[in-house]
């Protein structure tokens, strides 16, 4: 039925006759393996006067080899084999089959392997030629695997006829595929078409099932002329060897030929292979539909494209299901020929046809847009959406901008993501929160801070529930940034939003960073801020202030803050005291005692004693020494009566007056 249907031809039967192929030993030359000259040496070719060989040189050379074989050394064993080659003998079945395993092993690398690769080949043709039934089938496998590693096509196929040539017949299973992988690494799987032909004809003339091509020789031979050469007469051929040998064609087979017809534009032959996949009871027809769609882009009938996709629709039901390569070629082909416009109304009849529960990635829409991302045309992807509002193309899904965004965060386009988002809202589609995050997270990467806070905004007002991780990225990058001021107006704006979790931590980043760089008003303002919303100030909130106050030479705000944190620490209840820990116990005493303020300086020295706090007093001593050092107590005393009895106590306490 398939041979009937396919081709009008007769059965053609195989001929027995084959060319004489040329010599053996021409395939020996070194452009087969190596684009390096390697001179093979010896010729195995036989001697004109071979000298005739006693038993015992002759076991004796086979001892040699042998051990030779055990002891790895290889080129000793190339010379017995060759002297044993040179009286037109040839060692043992078991021996024979060691040394061209041996030789076929391609563990080591560079040029030596090739020169064994070269032994083995002419070791293993040798044989075939003077006694192939001493060559083991394995050994011819594990030769040919070899020449698949070494990429080594020519000398695998002239093995090949060389045993075509002899009648050594191997199994096709053997070595029939690794002859074409190795074809199609070569980059053409011609040659093996003429393999698949011989195969064939001795598989039916000598009756020989186990030579017989299996389904996937015949789809290689089928990709090879419908494919690479384009050839209907051989395409046929093929089909009429599969029907001769009784090879069930599956989708793929009929995917090439569908290829092939839509190269050719014969549409009445793809109508035949759509009844015919019915008569074999193909339930899906997506590779078959994709090859169509190939050979309609590659003769640039795009409008044949177009309807394929719309009738792959209409047969198959839900999807298309037309795979990433399948997209990437159609879109290439229609921007290639600028037809932004004919793919934007692709989607829209598309739409029309596909089921409302259909998968956003599984949509013709989001094939094509994901296809243009892919191909590195975002610009298109988003000229087609346009053009598809444009012709009043309805809704597009969620779905269809996707691979545009993601292709905006990866390119680090923030400001056309955040464009497209505003369109997307604006069209009534909400993006999900990963989608938000992901845009932001590369928004705060590259820097744009006014489209961070425009997506941030976006989220709100489309009610997306959870905003905790893009709050922590945006503040988390102003302050890798050092943009303290932007993180206050970012904080202020979001605090009371019961979805973003705002804490002293959150407060404390932007006092820290305001302090840090000397702007110290700001930190003050942000310190009330935060006392004003009641957020707990703590140790940290106080430390990056005193701190601050330090660096810029701010004692007397050092001291209104130790006066507010005092009335505190004396109305905590006594679980809470431990509030006051000693790195603020000394961050307190170091700027107070530099500040001259020696009354606060010892109560906070009266609370670090009432909380059992220890108390470096050499540092005091040295912070006083270098800014106090000319203080006289007289003058002191005329001015500033108790100012002067702190600074008594404060220097018996340091140990000053001794």
């Amino acid at each position: 039925m398939f041979r009937k249907t396919l081709t009008s031809i007769s059965r053609r039967h195989f001929s027995s006759s084959s060319p004489e192929s040329p010599s053996l030993y021409s395939f020996l030359k070194p452009s087969l393996f190596s684009n390096k000259p390697i001179t093979l040496t010896p010729s195995l070719s036989p001697p004109q006067n071979p000298k005739t060989l006693t038993q015992e040189q002759k076991s004796s050379f086979e001892f040699t080899l042998h051990d030779s074989l055990t002891t790895h050394n290889t080129d000793e064993a190339w010379k017995a084999f060759r002297s044993l080659t040179a009286a037109s003998s040839l060692p043992e079945k078991r021996l024979i089959n060691s040394l061209i395993t041996h030789l076929s092993n391609t563990e080591e690398s560079g040029e030596n392997t090739a020169h064994r690769l070269k032994r083995a080949f002419a070791s293993a043709a040798y044989v075939i030629e003077k006694d192939p039934i001493l060559l083991e089938f394995e050994t011819v496998r594990t030769l040919m695997e070899s020449m698949k590693l070494a990429k080594a096509a020519g000398p695998a196929l002239a093995l090949v006829k060389c045993m075509f040539k002899n009648r050594y017949f191997v199994p096709f299973d053997l070595w029939g595929h690794l002859i074409i992988d190795i074809c199609r690494e070569n980059g053409s799987l011609a040659p093996f078409l003429k393999v698949f032909k011989e195969s064939c004809r001795i598989s039916v003339d000598e009756k020989l099932d186990f030579m017989k091509p299996d389904l996937v020789a015949s789809n290689a031979a089928l990709e090879s002329c419908c494919r690479q050469m384009e050839s209907l007469a051989d395409a046929e051929n093929v089909i009429e060897s599969m029907a001769v040998l009784g090879v069930k064609p599956d989708d793929m087979s009929f995917g090439f030929l569908a290829y092939l017809y839509a190269r050719k534009g014969l549409r009445e032959k793809i109508s035949e292979l759509e009844n015919l996949m019915d008569g074999f009871g193909f339930a899906s027809r997506r590779i078959l539909y994709s090859n169509m769609i190939s050979g309609y882009v590659k003769s640039s009938d795009l409008d044949s494209v177009s309807d394929v996709i719309l009738h792959s629709l209409k047969e198959d039901g839900k999807e298309s299901g037309f795979g990433e390569e399948t997209y990437c070629e159609l879109v290439k082909g229609f921007i290639e020929s600028k037809s932004v416009k004919s793919l934007a109304k692709v989607i829209i009849e598309a739409q029309k046809l596909e089921s409302s529960s259909i998968d956003a990635d599984s949509s013709v829409g989001f094939g094509i847009i994901n296809a243009c991302v892919n191909l590195g045309f975002s610009d298109k992807a988003h000229s087609i959406l346009e053009e598809m509002i444009a012709q009043g193309g309805g809704s597009v899904g969620i779905g269809v901008y996707v691979p545009i965004l993601k292709a905006y965060c990866k390119e680090y386009r923030t400001a056309e993501a955040t464009q497209l988002v505003t369109e997307i809202n604006s069209s009534g589609l909400q993006l999900d929160v990963e989608i938000y995050n992901a845009l932001i997270e590369a928004s705060m990467t590259n820097q744009d801070f006014i489209s961070a806070f425009t997506l941030f905004r976006d989220m709100r007002e489309t009610r997306v529930g959870d905003l905790k991780g893009s709050y922590l990225t945006i503040m988390t990058g102003l302050l890798e940034n050092q943009r303290p001021e932007l993180m206050a107006a970012f904080l202020d704006e979001v605090v009371e939003d019961p979805r973003v979790e705002v804490n002293s931590h959150d407060w404390n980043s932007i006092i820290h960073a305001f302090c840090k760089s000397g702007r110290l008003e700001d930190a003050r303002r942000t310190f009330r801020r935060m006392v004003f919303l009641r957020y707990e100030p703590n140790n940290q909130t106080y430390l990056s202030l005193i701190n601050g106050y330090l660096s810029g030479e701010k004692y007397f705000n050092v001291l209104l803050l130790w006066n507010e944190i005092k009335g505190k620490i004396s109305s905590m209840e006594a679980e809470k005291r431990s509030k006051l820990d000693h790195a603020l116990v000394d961050a307190f005493l170091y700027a107070l005692v530099k500040g001259g303020f020696f009354d606060a300086a010892m109560q906070v020295v009266e609370k670090s004693q009432e909380m059992k706090i220890f108390v470096d007093k050499w540092r005091y001593k040295q912070a006083f020494m270098e800014t106090h050092k000319k203080l006289r107590l007289p003058k002191l005393r005329k001015r500033n009566y108790k100012k002067m009895e702190s600074l008594v106590a404060f220097k018996n306490w340091a140990g000053l007056n001794t």
